[in-house]
């Protein structure tokens, strides 16, 4: 932190004497703002915590739904095959 504001310090001395402490000003305040609203913008895009087990939570539940349906479906197959099975023995039986 120290030589980042001894370099800050010392850029500010350059510019100053090249282009004027309004100008200079003027130019730090610039940067100064377009990098806090790009780090503002960058926390607004990140994930917490909070955020991702609340994602997680919604998946386990949706996985759930899922396994319950798979099984309601793999049972009606299940029926539907027996049903065909026994159909077949019948007329197999009745020649």
């Amino acid at each position: 932190m120290y030589l980042e504001a001894k370099e800050t310090a010392r850029l500010y001395t350059l510019l100053s004497d090249k282009l004027g402490n309004d100008t200079t000003e003027a130019m730090f305040k610039y940067i100064d703002n377009k990098t806090e609203r790009s780090v503002e913008a960058t926390i607004k895009t990140l994930a917490t915590k909070e955020d991702i087990s609340r994602q997680i939570g919604e998946v386990l539940k949706e996985m759930a739904e899922n396994k319950t349906e798979t099984i309601k479906w793999m049972f009606i197959f299940w029926i539907g095959q027996v049903g065909a099975t026994l159909a077949i023995t019948l007329l197999y039986l009745k020649k």
